[in-house]
């Protein structure tokens, strides 16, 4: 299999920060922003020489209309823009993005370092649309104060596995669909909420993230919406979600790296309560998306290539 970019299969360092471009003239520019994306691995090996141990990585997604543009001939199979949901007062927007830039390290300073020369690097070829620096908060919490990640596959060839396309796309092989979505959480409101009342939303006790006995544990938990079993085996994917925020705003910064965009999109919709169960997440009484979109990380091959069409 062709290598994967090296940001998202192992475990997440303590910081990262999400960079959403949008190409202005994507007609115009949108060659010259995948040769700049094709010469960010070798801009993160020169910066993060200046620090090994901090193991400074980023990963760079495409959206589904930029990838028409740069590769109109190729295209990973499943790649496809992120429909938009509506449900009784829930709602998942789709935002949209040609560029994701995934920047992480021990090192803030790197994180900051690098995604400002890239953002000289493309120039007035882009706009940023969101940026999200995050945090490792606590031990590896969610601002809700629950350990954040816990279903998690574990181990470099279990995440490789529900992270990476393989032979089922060849050409895309080594390369990873992924989703994200920014969420605020209203912490005023949750923090009100006893102790008890806050794990059965989750469907896990709080401070050892162990998972609440069926008998206890509603269908509306959050554990219960997203952990799903078809033939027998968990669906999985692999993600990277980050606390971010300030005294005024906070929230998680959701991202998914997965074989198949079905996946969190069969989540999200139990989660939303478009499942077709009458059921919805009661997390999402508490948290509000406020973007959405999907990507294609490529293999190290198949960047590079975009670089030189």
């Amino acid at each position: 299999m062709a290598s994967p970019q090296p940001g998202f299969i192992p475990a997440p360092s303590r910081n990262a920060l999400f960079l959403v471009l949008r190409a202005l003239d994507p007609e115009k520019h949108g060659q010259s922003v995948a040769r700049g994306a094709a010469g960010i691995p070798a801009l993160v090996e020169k910066l993060g020489a200046a620090d090994l141990r901090a193991k400074l990585a980023c990963t760079v997604s495409f959206g589904s209309e930029f990838w028409d543009v740069i590769s109109p001939k190729q295209r990973p199979a499943g790649l496809r823009p992120f429909r938009a949901i509506a449900a009784q007062g829930r709602t998942a927007p789709s935002t949209g993005g040609d560029l994701l830039l995934h920047v992480l390290s021990r090192r803030h300073d790197l994180n900051f370092e690098l995604a400002m020369r890239l953002r000289n690097q493309l120039g007035d070829a882009v706009e940023v649309m969101d940026e999200v620096h995050g945090f490792q908060y606590l031990d590896s919490r969610d601002l809700t104060g629950f350990i954040d990640g816990t279903e998690n596959p574990k181990g470099a060839g279990a995440r490789a596995r529900a992270a990476l396309v393989g032979e089922e796309d060849p050409v895309f092989a080594g390369g990873s669909y992924v989703f994200t979505q920014r969420y605020v959480h209203d912490l005023e409101r949750w923090a009100a909420l006893p102790r008890k009342e806050q794990e059965r939303i989750i469907g896990r006790r709080k401070p050892d993230s162990a998972e609440l006995p069926e008998r206890v544990k509603p269908a509306t938990a959050h554990i219960s919406r997203v952990v799903i079993e078809e033939n027998g085996e968990e669906l999985e994917i692999v993600r990277h979600s980050f606390p971010y925020g300030t005294v005024s705003e906070a929230g998680l910064f959701f991202i998914a790296y997965c074989k198949s965009l079905d996946i969190p999109e069969k989540m999200l919709n139990r989660m939303m309560g478009t499942a077709g169960d009458g059921l919805h997440d009661h997390l999402m009484d508490h948290s509000r998306a406020v973007s959405g979109a999907n990507f294609f990380a490529p293999s190290l091959d198949v960047l590079r290539s975009l670089g030189r069409r």
